[in-house]
C-alpha cells in the first residue's frame, strides 16, 4: 500500500457534490456514505472495522510521523467513518478500539526531558494522541518509544525488542491513558465547546493543570502523555 501524503479528490469515485467549492472531509464524508471511495481506502477501512488494537510503528520524523503515515491518517480517518461533528473524542466513532504510538528516536531519552534540547516528550505526544487517536475514539496505551537506536549498542537493542515483545502479549490488558472527558465541555456552539465553569472551579486547588493541553494555566501534569495512571 502505497499512500500520497496529501488527500485529494481522487479518493473519491464520481462526480464531487460542490466542484467549485471542494472540501476534503465533507466530500470524503459523503462519499463513504455512499461508498464512494477509492478502494484503497475502503480496503483500511474493513482493516480498521476489524482491529480491536492498532499499532503505529514509525521513525519520529520531524518530531511527527513520516508523511506516507500522515496520509494514511489523513486519508482512512475520514469523517463519517472515525468521527462526526457529533462522534468525537470520548463519542469517536471507534471508540471500542484501542490505538498506541510504537516508535524510534533520533535522539537519546534525556534530549526529551522538560529541560532536554528537544523538549517534553509529552507536548510532542499531545497532538497525535488526543489529535488524532482520541479524536476518533480510540483509548490511547502508553506509547511504546525506542530511544536513540542508531545510537545503541546491539545488545541493548536485543533487550528493548525483547522488551516489547514481552508488552505485546499484555496489551488488550492494559489501562489507557487519562484524558479530559469530553462530558466536561458544553459541547455547543453557543458554549464555545468550552470546559464547563464548575470543572475549572474543581480544579482550582490542584497542583497540575488537568492534560497537556487543558492546562488551565498550571504546570502540566507529569508523565501524562507516556505512563498510565496506575504507573505515574
Amino acid at each position: 500500500m502505497n499512500f500520497c501524503a496529501l488527500a485529494t479528490a481522487a479518493d473519491i469515485k464520481g462526480k464531487l457534490k460542490d466542484p467549485k467549492h471542494f472540501v476534503y472531509n465533507d466530500e470524503a464524508c459523503i462519499a463513504f456514505k455512499e461508498g464512494r471511495l477509492s478502494d484503497d481506502i475502503k480496503e483500511e477501512h474493513h482493516k480498521v472495522e476489524q482491529a480491536d488494537l492498532i499499532i503505529f510503528q514509525f521513525p519520529l520524523y520531524w518530531f511527527s510521523v513520516p508523511a506516507i503515515m500522515k496520509g494514511w491518517i489523513d486519508r482512512v480517518l475520514t469523517q463519517g467513518f472515525a468521527f462526526s461533528l457529533q462522534n468525537l473524542y470520548d463519542n469517536g466513532m471507534l471508540k471500542g478500539k484501542k490505538a498506541l504510538l510504537s516508535f524510534t528516536t533520533g535522539g537519546i531519552e534525556s534530549m526529551y526531558l522538560p529541560d532536554g534540547i528537544n523538549g517534553d516528550i509529552n507536548v510532542l505526544l499531545w497532538p497525535l494522541q488526543n489529535g488524532v487517536l482520541r479524536f476518533c475514539g480510540f483509548q490511547v496505551l502508553a506509547p511504546q518509544i525506542f530511544w536513540g537506536v542508531e545510537h545503541t549498542p546491539p545488545a541493548q537493542r536485543t533487550t528493548m525488542l525483547e522488551a516489547w515483545e514481552s508488552r505485546v502479549k499484555k496489551l488488550l490488558d492494559e489501562k489507557p491513558l487519562v484524558f479530559a472527558p469530553t462530558e466536561q465541555f458544553d459541547l455547543s456552539f453557543q458554549g464555545g465547546f468550552r470546559m464547563r465553569r464548575e470543572v475549572k472551579e474543581a480544579n482550582n486547588s490542584k497542583p497540575y493543570g488537568l492534560t497537556i493541553g487543558h492546562h488551565l494555566g498550571k504546570p502540566f501534569p507529569p508523565n501524562s502523555q507516556t505512563k498510565p495512571p496506575t504507573s505515574a
